[in-house]
């Protein structure tokens, strides 16, 4: 059986089969090692080095790595047969985003 921690995540999420939790930490374990190089393959394209400023690489990085990871979690999250679940998560996430954008009455 799942450790304690796992157990709350599925009440959380409202997942009730540990075969689904697993393949949702599948989801994003594989998108997370496929950011890392992503960003180790495309930073050197970009022109950044050691040297480059945090100033710089982390805006760079939050413009176009996040949404990558995003959609790397998207991919993969169909690929493990949780697609449902990391839509509803990404339309949340959204929504959360664009409060500040949408009109007040």
């Amino acid at each position: 059986m799942s450790a304690a921690w796992a157990e709350r995540l599925k009440t959380k999420w409202g997942i009730e089969s540990n075969f689904s939790f697993w393949m949702i930490m599948l989801t994003f374990a594989l998108a997370g090692s496929s950011i890392t190089r992503i960003r180790k393959l495309f930073w050197p394209l970009l022109g950044f080095t050691d040297e480059t400023s945090m100033w710089i690489q982390v805006p760079t990085y939050i413009a176009l790595i996040f949404p990558t990871y995003q959609i790397m979690l998207m991919i993969f999250g169909t690929l493990t047969g949780q697609f449902r679940f990391f839509w509803k998560k990404e339309k949340a996430m959204l929504k959360f985003f664009a409060k500040p954008f949408r009109k007040k009455p």
